[in-house]
């Protein structure tokens, strides 16, 4: 009996080693994001939009809607292109799309020659020095010439130019708003950016702009905030 309890006892031994030395330890690393999306799936999470969110959101839209035909109709090119410049640049231009391209009789992406930026010239042919303290308009040059493609030198020096002008006027006394915009822009121009991230830094430069639109940004801020919240939902439903 007693050899029959050891070997018993013996073989109990071999499986628990056995088991012991083939079990793998679940030592995964800990995801980068933590818990954070789980809670967009807790009921307590409020990702609703209500109805008078939604009114003024509809309110605002038709405000922003009648501001094209005015604007087109009363100010000069500058003006015009500006107001477009801004809706784009807040996100909220698929809400226009059609009023855009009345505005501007073209369709977005229309081929234009890089020689309208010879304007920009002096009669040397060097870029005007007039644009060296242009903040602004070296801001928008340095954007346009970077959709430039292999072959076109005049955007190519018209990128040096603005990198170039736009690096030193950091080292004037520009205004907060002004010098953030710059900064950011060199290090991420506007069509390497994801689309929603650029909409909303630019809300914050637009918002110090002494002559921004109040409407159109109320607007496009409660653009943002509704979309966050449906994806805030479509994260919630996920992690469920």
């Amino acid at each position: 009996m007693s050899a029959v309890v050891s070997a018993v006892s013996t073989s109990t031994h071999i499986v628990t080693a056995a088991s012991k030395s083939t079990r793998r330890t679940a030592d995964f690393q800990p995801s980068i994001w933590g818990s954070h999306f789980l809670t967009y799936g807790s009921d307590n999470m409020e990702v609703e939009v209500d109805n008078n969110m939604r009114q003024e959101f509809e309110m605002l839209k038709e405000d922003v809607r009648m501001m094209f035909p005015a604007t087109m109709e009363d100010n000069t090119l500058a003006h015009k292109l500006n107001f477009i410049n801004s809706v784009q640049r807040l996100g909220v231009a698929y809400h226009f799309e059609s009023e855009i391209d009345q505005a501007l009789q073209l369709q977005q992406g229309y081929h234009i020659s890089p020689g309208v930026f010879n304007k920009f010239k002096d009669e040397t042919g060097k870029f005007s020095a007039r644009l060296e303290n242009d903040v602004p308009a070296l801001l928008s040059l340095y954007e346009a010439a970077q959709y430039r493609v292999k072959g076109e030198e005049l955007l190519d020096e018209a990128l040096d130019f603005t990198q170039n002008h736009l690096v030193r006027s950091l080292k004037n006394q520009l205004c907060p708003s002004m010098e953030a915009q710059v900064k950011h822009s060199l290090n991420r121009p506007l069509h390497k950016g994801m689309t929603r991230l650029e909409s909303r830094y630019y809300m914050s430069f637009y918002e110090e702009d002494p002559a921004h639109n109040k409407v159109l940004l109320t607007f496009a801020k409660l653009d943002f905030n509704i979309l966050q919240k449906l994806h805030q939902k479509e994260l919630g439903t996920i992690t469920k």
